[in-house]
């Protein structure tokens, strides 16, 4: 017997009805971010390893551990996608679109991939939908990413998370804070764990991020950043502050947020849950203001955010309940085999009548079974309405409506009627 074969450790089939839940969730970011003028780029899944070497840095966790890279045929090395800016920089300058759109919004969806150890709410391809915008360089539009992020768990219904700010200044106020840091941790090299001791050759701010305990006290006495920053990164934050409190919208100052990645200056973001475990973080960003000359393109201050697919769904689940999607509104249903063709033809019609309600699904069981086992099948689909053609009523010209939920009764509707009793009945 031939074994079976599975999916890759890590990488997980999304399959009905859950897919459902993927593609509800997808429109509704969509719909937000359409509204605020984001346009959708797509993005290759694999880039040249140089794109992420160049962009996250190669002394991050990312670049050294967790990229799956090799060479192709021709000995070229690629790298499938671990994140999604470096990408869309890369497809900013080759397509030269801030030539045409000095201010741009971009956004965009898809599967990313690190090499980790999967766990609950971490895999080894998860799924990102990415904001990135360009050429804007004041405190407002740090805001708006901020409050377009607020509205997005307004509309998907998600409550409870926690915003945390910071700053990281620019290059050269990061450079004296770095020297500081340094100085600061070799004097307690001892104390050190071994991650941090890599960390304080390579990136000693990345030891700020440590997740292990006997780190924080050591962590918490550690020179601050804000003590090292110039008058405009002050005021630029302090902006960014005073609009959101406008706004309403509540936040704390986290001195030790820098973020895994090297690109980032200035604002730094992350809303936080505490339903999800260790897994805590639901979407992150910030600034990065140097990126694009780095990857050759003339200075233009950037910022951007990105959110995983995966914690979003399963915060939902846990606060809204893990009910499983409908497949359908409506259920045609052939009571023989003689009625098969005009049971499709009448959900082709349907389809076409009701595109106007709110994209309302039908579903044709093409006669597959018994008249008492289809409407077993029309009950579990989750359909509202089955709507039943026997010899009866082709003779009539009617069709037979049986609500599949409530206790209303079903009756035979005329034909010519349908439309407008099924409007009334599918009404929210």
């Amino acid at each position: 017997m031939k074994e079976q074969l599975r999916a890759i450790r890590g990488m997980n089939d999304i399959v009905p009805p859950f897919s459902a839940r993927w593609q509800q969730l997808e429109q509704q970011v969509a719909g937000v971010l359409n509204a605020y003028g984001y346009q959708q780029i797509r993005l290759p899944i694999l880039e040249q390893t140089g794109v992420f070497e160049r962009s996250i840095g190669d002394t991050t966790d990312i670049v050294q551990k967790e990229m799956y890279t090799f060479a192709d045929r021709n000995g070229e090395r690629l790298t499938l996608r671990p994140e999604g800016t470096a990408g869309c920089v890369r497809a900013v300058l080759e397509h030269g679109l801030l030539n045409v759109q000095p201010h741009l919004r971009l956004w965009y969806i898809g599967a990313m991939f690190r090499h980790e150890r999967p766990q609950k709410g971490r895999y080894r391809q998860f799924h990102q939908i990415g904001v990135e915008t360009y050429g804007m360089a004041g405190p407002g539009i740090d805001a708006e990413i901020i409050l377009l992020t607020a509205r997005l768990w307004r509309e998907l219904g998600i409550t409870g998370l926690r915003l945390e700010l910071n700053t990281l200044g620019v290059a050269a106020e990061r450079e004296c804070y770095r020297t500081a840091l340094s100085e600061y941790f070799e004097a307690h090299h001892e104390a050190l764990d071994e991650d941090s001791k890599l960390r304080l050759t390579r990136n000693p701010l990345r030891i700020l991020d440590s997740k292990n305990p006997a780190m924080q006290a050591l962590v918490a006495n550690a020179p601050r950043l804000v003590d090292y920053l110039e008058a405009d990164s002050r005021e630029h934050f302090a902006a960014i502050c005073a609009i959101l409190d406008a706004a309403g919208i509540a936040y704390s100052v986290n001195p030790l947020l820098v973020r895994g990645l090297d690109y980032y200056s200035k604002t730094v973001f992350e809303w936080i849950t505490t339903e999800l475990g260790a897994q805590g973080t639901v979407c992150a960003g910030g600034r990065y203001d140097a990126l694009v000359e780095l990857m050759g393109g003339k200075p233009t201050p950037a910022i951007g955010f990105a959110m995983g697919l995966e914690r979003l769904l399963e915060l939902s689940a846990v606060q809204t309940g893990d009910q499983a999607s409908n497949e359908a509104d409506v259920c045609v249903v052939a009571a023989g085999e003689a009625e098969i063709s005009a049971a499709l033809r009448l959900a082709e019609n349907l389809r076409d009548e009701l595109r106007g309600l709110r994209g309302l699904r039908v579903l044709c069981l093409c006669g597959s079974g018994s008249l008492k086992t289809q409407m077993k099948r029309a009950d579990r689909s989750g359909a509202r309405v089955a709507l039943i053609l026997g010899s009866e009523e082709l003779e009539s010209d009617t069709i037979t409506l049986k609500p599949l939920r409530g206790q209303d009764e079903q009756r035979r509707v005329p034909r010519a009627a349908l439309m407008g009793v099924l409007t009334s009945v599918l009404a929210p």
